[in-house]
């Protein structure tokens, strides 16, 4: 656990999916539960997939999304553990390879290198999780001691609602570590 404010750090990767405008949900349950939190996010997620302005009031940390030049301070601690959610396609297939492009990919791709609990709430349409690759990457990155939630399609049901996404699954998985 980090010293700083006597609280596990938790870092919070968010990726580029319409249900990532919920994200301040998971933040909420992190810090009922005593976590500190900091946001990572894809680049692409930082461009109108939630509102970081209230993300930001609510961490009280600026959203990260690229990387900080050498010598610029360290914004977070170290992690105690990484949640990642939603977990797109895309970032779990360039996770799995090793493909750190971004500082969240990057983030993800050295936290099982160090130690720290991982949990992902796979957002993927049941299309696109059909395809092997990302088969093969979810069967990498649990071998890499990865907790997985519950795949979410975000696919409406017959009355046009659409389920909840689970972010508090997240916590929960972690506490499983």
């Amino acid at each position: 656990m980090t010293e700083q404010a006597g609280k596990p750090f938790l870092y919070v990767v968010v990726c580029a999916a319409g249900i990532a405008a919920g994200v301040g949900e998971l933040v909420r349950a992190a810090r009922q539960r005593d976590w500190e939190v900091g946001v990572i996010a894809t680049p692409v997620a930082m461009n109108g997939f939630f509102d970081t302005a209230a993300v930001e009031a609510l961490t009280g940390r600026p959203i990260r999304s690229a990387w900080r030049t050498p010598g610029d301070p360290r914004p977070f601690p170290p992690p105690d553990a990484v949640v990642v959610a939603p977990a797109t396609f895309n970032t779990v297939n360039k996770w799995a390879r090793g493909l750190a492009d971004t500082l969240a990919v990057a983030t993800l791709c050295e936290a099982p290198g160090l130690g720290v609990p991982v949990a992902a709430l796979p957002c993927v349409a049941d299309a696109l999780a059909a395809h092997p690759a990302y088969q093969e990457s979810l069967t990498r990155l649990r071998g890499m001691g990865v907790r997985f939630g519950d795949p979410y399609t975000g696919d409406p049901r017959p009355d046009g609602s659409r389920p909840e996404f689970a972010w508090e699954r997240a916590l929960d998985l972690l506490d499983q570590v």
